[in-house]
C-alpha cells in the first residue's frame, strides 16, 4: 500500500495508471485520502524531520525554497489579459 503510494507521488501518474502489484488503484487512493485527512503525513514528516535532526543529520542552514520547487499559480504572472482601460486610452494616438 505505502509503495503504491510512493509510486504515485513520485511519477506523477493518474491514480488509475497505478500498476497492479500495488493492489487495486481505487484501495490505495482511498488510503491516501484517508491518511491526508487525518493528518498521518504531516505526523510522519514531523516525526522524521525530528529524528534527523536529532542525529544531526540536517543542516537547516542550507534549506531553502525558490521557484524550482514551488510553482506560481498560473495567475500570478502580473495583470490582467488585455491590460487595464487606463492603459488602453493612454496607448492611443492623440486626437488632436
Amino acid at each position: 500500500m505505502l509503495n503504491g503510494i510512493l509510486w504515485k507521488l513520485s511519477t506523477g501518474a493518474a491514480w488509475r495508471d497505478l500498476p497492479e502489484r500495488y493492489g487495486p488503484w481505487k484501495t490505495v487512493y482511498e488510503r491516501f485520502r484517508r491518511w491526508s485527512a487525518d493528518g498521518t503525513w504531516d505526523r510522519l514528516l514531523a516525526h522524521v524531520q525530528q529524528h534527523s535532526d536529532a542525529i544531526g543529520a540536517v543542516d537547516w542552514t542550507v534549506v531553502s525554497v525558490d521557484s524550482t520547487t514551488v510553482r506560481a499559480h498560473q495567475h500570478a504572472a502580473g495583470a490582467r489579459k488585455g491590460g487595464s482601460v487606463q492603459a488602453r486610452r493612454s496607448a492611443a494616438p492623440a486626437a488632436d
